[in-house]
C-alpha cells in the first residue's frame, strides 16, 4: 500500500519537474528569437555596408552584365558641393574603369558655377576618352545646362537635349555691391586700411576705383577668352559661325542643335538604349554619405557665408 506521504512527494517532485522543464524551453526559446533578431540585424546593416560601397546597384541591375555607365552632375559646380571635380571625376573614372562597361553618360542639369571646377572635370574627360578610346561618353542635358555646365559639357563625344532644355550662357560674371551711397545717408564712414594699393579690391564700402575695374574687366575677358577656346576645341566644325553663340545668350535645347552646340534630341534611356546599345544603366555617381550631409548642414549657415564672401568670378 503507497504511503499518502509518498504519493503526495512524488506529485510535488513531477511538478517541479514540469516547472523547471517549462522554464528551460522557454529560455530557450528566448534564446532562439534573440540569435533570430540578431542576425536579422546583422544582415540589415550589412546589406546597408554593400549599398555604400556600391556593391549593388540601386536599380536592380547585376554589376556584371553588359550596362551603361550614368555620372550626374547637378546643382552648382563649386569645390564644396556635390557636382565638385572630385565627386565628378571620380565617378567618371570608376565608370570608364568597370569592364562591363559600354558607353558612358554624363547626365547634366546644371547653371554654371566655378571655372576651375568646370575645367578640372573637362581635362578629367579628355583624359579618360583618351585613355579608354572603346568606350564613348555623352552628354545628356536635363533641364539646364548653361555656362560652367556647358564648358563640362563639351567635352564629351555627343551632346543630347530635350527640345525645351536651357543651352549656353557661355560667358563670365564677377557680380558685388556698392554701399557707398547708404552709408554717407547713414552717416557711416569707412576706414579701410591695406598694405598694397590695391589690396581692397573692389571694396564694395568704397567709391569705385577706375582702374581696379579696368583690371577686374580685363580678367573676366582672359577667362571669357579660355571658355570660348574650350567651346572650340570641343565642338569643332559642328559649331556654326555666329558672334551671339559666345555672347552670354542662352537657347532651347531645339535651336542650340540648329547652332551646333548640341548635337540631337535624346534622354539618357534613349542614349542607352540606341546608341550606345546598352540598355541596363548602373549608377556611378559619387554619393555624400550620411555624415557628410549633416556635416553640410551642420555647417550650412557659417559655411556659405564665408564662401560667399570669397566668391569671386563664375561661369554663369
Amino acid at each position: 500500500m503507497i504511503d499518502p506521504e509518498d504519493r503526495k512527494e512524488g506529485w510535488e517532485q513531477k511538478m517541479l519537474e514540469k516547472l523547471a522543464f517549462s522554464s528551460v524551453t522557454e529560455q530557450r526559446r528566448t534564446r532562439r528569437w534573440g540569435i533570430f533578431f540578431k542576425s536579422l540585424t546583422f544582415l540589415y546593416l550589412f546589406i546597408l555596408l554593400f549599398i555604400g560601397l556600391g556593391w549593388f546597384s540601386d536599380n536592380g541591375v547585376s554589376m556584371s552584365d553588359k550596362h551603361t555607365a550614368l555620372v550626374e552632375l547637378r546643382g552648382e559646380i563649386s569645390a564644396n558641393s556635390v557636382s565638385s571635380a572630385a565627386n565628378v571625376n571620380e565617378g567618371l573614372k570608376n565608370a570608364f574603369k568597370d569592364k562591363n562597361t559600354q558607353g558612358v553618360i554624363l547626365r547634366i542639369n546644371s547653371p554654371g558655377g566655378s571655372p576651375v571646377q568646370a575645367g578640372h572635370i573637362n581635362d578629367e574627360i579628355q583624359r579618360l576618352r583618351a585613355k579608354h578610346p572603346n568606350i564613348p561618353l555623352y552628354a545628356v542635358i536635363e533641364d539646364i545646362c548653361a555656362s560652367g555646365g556647358y564648358y563640362v559639357a563639351v567635352a564629351a563625344d555627343k551632346i543630347y537635349v530635350d527640345k525645351a532644355s536651357i543651352v549656353g550662357s557661355i560667358g563670365v560674371l564677377m557680380n558685388g555691391f556698392g554701399f557707398t551711397g547708404t552709408m554717407e545717408k547713414l552717416g557711416v564712414e569707412r576706414r579701410l586700411l591695406t598694405a598694397g594699393k590695391n589690396k581692397g579690391f573692389l571694396d564694395p564700402f568704397s567709391p569705385p576705383n577706375p582702374l581696379q575695374q579696368h583690371y577686374a574687366q580685363e580678367m573676366l575677358n582672359d577667362i571669357h577668352h579660355q571658355f570660348i577656346q574650350v567651346v572650340q576645341k570641343g565642338r569643332g566644325k559642328r559649331l556654326k559661325d555666329k558672334s551671339e553663340i559666345f555672347s552670354g545668350i542662352v537657347w532651347t535645347g531645339q535651336k542650340s542643335i540648329d547652332l551646333g552646340l548640341t548635337d540631337a534630341l535624346g534622354s539618357a534611356d534613349y542614349v542607352a538604349r540606341e546608341i550606345i546599345k546598352a540598355e541596363s544603366i548602373v549608377d556611378f555617381t559619387t554619393k555624400e554619405s550620411f555624415i557628410e550631409r549633416f556635416a553640410k548642414r551642420l555647417g550650412s549657415a557659417s559655411t556659405n557665408t564665408l564662401i560667399n564672401a570669397g566668391n569671386g568670378w563664375k561661369l554663369q
